[in-house]
């Protein structure tokens, strides 16, 4: 999937730097948060951990 940060962000309802610093590990993430991402890429929480581990 090819998401911009700022795209991803507004269809998660996140702000885009929170994005950013998650992506870069500057910030922990919320599980509620986590959730958020993933519904916005169509994945499960469990799919985004499994990818991480990897």
């Amino acid at each position: 999937m090819d998401l911009s940060q700022e795209k991803l962000a507004d269809l998660a309802g996140l702000h885009r730097t929170y994005v950013s610093s998650v992506e870069r590990k500057r910030r922990n993430i919320s599980i509620d948060n986590m959730e958020r991402l993933a519904e916005a890429l169509g994945l499960q929480v469990a799919d985004l951990l499994q990818r991480s581990c990897e």
